[in-house]
């Protein structure tokens, strides 16, 4: 049977421990999964303490590095067959180790896979749920085959993980997307990494408006478009799909209509009919967030999606230029 290796980082991870360790710990017992790993990135809460007292290994990182390091450690002291990274603010559901097991079993030649969070998000503020369902909605409705990987809650073969050099450390000191970089090394290496829509893990995470624009702007939207503006770089999975780029664009010209129009009235009926058809463009999403969240979360997610589209859309623009016009190499401002 192959064996599974929960690897989790862990900082300031105190307040989720009491749901997030039991479903896992509960596992390991079960024999379903082989081990279970926690890296503490430096933390100063009693987030360790719990853990240990939950008889979880736990291994201190020298210095705090961030998760993809944390990661990494925990990588290399695994001895299962499978690593199976899961944030430290998801409740891992009682079916992944068997669906995770079952698929590589299966499947010979996935060399990774990874999953989505659940439609019923944990935290009951309009933005959380905005948010949560939006990273549902979109991995629900994407491919199989993928070409990129997600660390929230995702597998890899570690024979494999370890001959790729794990997450890129050195480039993403933060918590960013070097799980999506990751994914793009290994598809250039020809691995198989499949989307898993019944792998699903519930977020725990407070959203905030102040931290959602930080994450989307720095942590994901810049140093994305960085990563797909390289040469040989893969961008139609998830949201870069074609039908994401064409709501993306219909979204970008209704508010730059609509600024226009402040000052040339005759252009509202223009700008009133882009943004019908930015609407109606992501009308199953938005259906999805009223059944699950109801009327209020759907207001937000109205508004809140449609500005999600143009901060994404803007950053993706100025790297564009950066690199293009000016010559500007990645990395050259900071991602924090």
């Amino acid at each position: 049977m192959t064996r599974i290796s929960v690897v989790l980082p862990l900082y300031q991870g105190e307040r989720y421990l009491a749901r997030v360790l039991p479903p896992i710990v509960e596992a390991v017992q079960r024999k379903e999964l082989h081990e279970f790993l926690v890296v503490d990135d430096c933390s100063t809460d009693r987030g360790p303490g719990i853990c240990r007292e939950h008889g979880v290994r736990v291994l201190k990182a020298d210095t705090r590095r961030g998760p993809g390091a944390a990661r990494n450690l925990g990588a290399s002291e695994a001895t299962g067959e499978v690593l199976l990274f899961l944030d430290a603010d998801t409740v891992m559901s009682g079916d992944v180790p068997s669906l995770v097991r079952e698929t590589f079993e299966q499947r010979p030649d996935c060399e990774a896979l990874f999953g989505s969070y659940d439609d019923q998000p944990a935290d009951p503020g309009w933005i959380s749920k905005y948010r949560n369902l939006l990273h549902h909605y979109i991995h629900q409705g994407s491919a199989e085959e993928a070409s990129t990987f997600w660390a929230g809650c995702g597998a890899v073969r570690r024979s494999t993980f370890l001959s790729m050099g794990g997450f890129d450390t050195n480039r993403f000191e933060h918590a960013s997307i070097e799980d999506i970089e990751l994914g793009h090394r290994l598809r250039r290496a020809g691995s198989c990494i499949l989307l898993r829509k019944n792998i699903q893990v519930k977020h725990l995470k407070r959203w905030t408006l102040g931290n959602m624009l930080f994450t989307d702007i720095f942590r994901r939207a810049r140093p994305w478009s960085q990563l797909i503006l390289e040469p040989g770089a893969e961008a139609g999975d998830l949201n870069l799909s074609s039908l994401e780029r064409l709501k993306a664009g219909l979204s970008l010209a209704f508010w730059g209509c609509s600024f226009v129009s402040l000052f040339e009235f005759r252009l509202f009926p223009l700008a009133m009919l882009l943004m019908i058809l930015s609407l109606a463009a992501s009308a199953r999403f938005y259906s999805l967030v009223l059944r699950e969240a109801g009327p209020g979360t759907m207001a937000t997610a109205l508004f809140l999606h449609q500005l999600y589209y143009l901060y994404s859309s803007v950053t993706y623009a100025f790297t564009w230029m950066e690199s293009r016009v000016f010559g500007r190499k990645n990395g050259s401002l900071p991602l924090s």
